[in-house]
């Protein structure tokens, strides 16, 4: 079988020779060029089985090739490097039909098994180029981490696979949902997002699925759902791991036949959806307490998309920072500059609330101070505010938090998460359910599943404490006595 030849544009020396040298020990006759003129009369040609080029060359950007390359040769396995890294670099590379994008510096094992799929992969002829993007950025950060993320959404783009995006609260799974939506192939149809967490339990099938005119009490008239809403786009379920059993089963049912029914309805009505789901628990533990169902976690997790807390990739702080700045710009506020020794603080900080606590901080520091430069200073002073000293929060030093102090911490970070704006109403009532499941599964388990024990442990009525097993799902273990 003859050798496959591949071809290289790149402006840079050492690049071009760290390239030329692998290629040729794994066997591939390799042609190397530094200019996009040189590679596009390869290509035009009909030479070369594979191309391999950097986005930003001497006399043409890569980008602006490709749809010539596709046209000329739509077969033509074309691989992207850049050393530019951004979420806008990966899609564009996507959309413009390469096989696939690799940030520099990159893995030449990555690249070399690459190359390999490309050339053994019967090679589908591309569908015409999307629309160009906007200049917007939707996502930020050049960190490793997130780049891995801007490949698979890269991947995912002309795809309808399910996706599950498991992170921290602030680490931007919404707006990894709508990346992917605005980017995707149901671009042009509707998105919309429901919170689990923030609709009363008894009211998620209706909000869902929708209802028929007296379905229920208080049901007055037929209102749409959120499946119907989204017919044809993409529907976000935030905090999956908050919907009660009942939904489960209705939404399992939907994954696997494509249909549903309106709450009090009984005509099927046909779903043409996109799902992708995000939680900040881990589904695995709440399908050991009985509390998610298994099959509809698999059904769910088709590709799994797990994003990185914000003190992972603290190199992406700077980015961040510019862009909150440019964002609040165009709101009306004065503009900012953070010097480096305030980024540098900003970088070192833990940050508990994510990317969504880092927003927070820049917009109140661009809100309150009238410098035009913000130094180090103002920074170390805020996040003293944003985390206070052990000593400030717990009483005595080295003391375990107390449940109340636990709870207090936890709603001032809720608080913080919406910004300007409010919870949502019901709060009361949900952060009850949250202390109530935990306690009871809590007397539960120290009573080895004892509920005449438990309900004397809580001080509740024996019938009480079952009425409130079955209103919150809690799991009862039996575990046998110790020997």
């Amino acid at each position: 079988m003859t050798s496959a030849t591949i071809l290289v544009a790149d402006d840079d020396a050492a690049i071009r020779t760290v390239l030329n040298q692998a290629l040729t020990r794994a066997g591939y006759e390799v042609r190397i060029t530094s200019n996009a003129a040189t590679l596009w009369r390869w290509v035009s040609a009909g030479e070369g089985d594979l191309v391999i080029t950097d986005v930003v060359m001497p006399d043409e950007n890569a980008f602006d090739m490709l749809p010539r390359i596709r046209r000329a040769r739509p077969e033509l396995p074309v691989l992207v490097m850049s050393a530019q890294n951004t979420f806008m670099t990966a899609i564009r590379a996507s959309e413009g039909g390469a096989y696939d994008y690799l940030p520099k510096p990159f893995d030449l094992t990555e690249m070399l098994n690459i190359i390999r799929r490309a050339l053994s992969e019967p090679r589908k002829v591309p569908q015409s180029a999307a629309d160009e993007t906007s200049e917007g950025m939707p996502l930020v950060g050049r960190s490793a981490a997130m780049q891995e993320i801007y490949r698979v959404l890269a991947r995912l783009m002309q795809t309808d696979l399910t996706l599950m995006i498991t992170g921290e609260s602030g680490t931007g799974k919404e707006l990894v949902a709508r990346a992917l939506h605005d980017y995707g192939k149901r671009r042009n149809g509707p998105f919309v997002a429901i919170n689990m967490a923030a609709i009363p339990r008894d009211l998620i099938e209706s909000e869902l699925f929708g209802h028929e005119k007296g379905s229920f009490t208080g049901a007055q008239s037929r209102s749409t759902g959120r499946f119907e809403q989204a017919e044809g786009g993409t529907l976000f379920l935030d905090e999956i791991g908050d919907m009660p059993m009942d939904a489960q089963t209705r939404l399992l049912r939907v994954l696997q036949q494509g249909e549903y029914t309106t709450v009090g309805g009984r005509t099927p009505i046909k779903s043409d959806v996109r799902i992708v789901a995000a939680s900040n628990k881990d589904l695995k533990v709440l399908i050991n307490q009985g509390l998610f169902r298994e099959d509809l976690y698999y059904r769910l997790n088709v590709v799994p998309l797990r994003l990185p807390p914000l003190r992972d990739r603290a190199e992406d702080v700077p980015d961040l920072v510019r862009h909150f700045v440019r964002q609040a710009v165009r709101e009306g506020l004065d503009a900012k500059r953070f010097d480096t020794e305030a980024l540098d603080l900003l970088k070192a900080y833990p940050w508990p609330g994510n990317v969504r606590e880092l927003e927070n901080v820049v917009r109140r520091v661009m809100a309150l101070y009238p410098q035009d430069e913000i130094a180090s200073d103002i920074i170390d002073n805020e996040l003293r505010i944003e985390s206070p000293e052990p000593s400030s929060r717990s009483g005595t030093s080295g003391s375990p938090t107390s449940i109340s102090q636990a709870v207090e911490e936890n709603m001032r970070r809720y608080f913080s998460g919406f910004g300007e704006d409010l919870p949502p109403p019901g709060l009361y009532q949900r952060v009850l359910e949250e202390v109530e499941h935990p306690l009871i599964l809590a007397a539960l388990t120290a009573t080895r599943g004892n509920q005449i024990k438990a309900a004397d442990l809580l001080g509740l009525n024996r019938n009480t404490l079952r009425k409130k097993i079955r209103e919150l799902g809690v799991t009862v273990y039996r575990s046998p006595r110790p020997v």
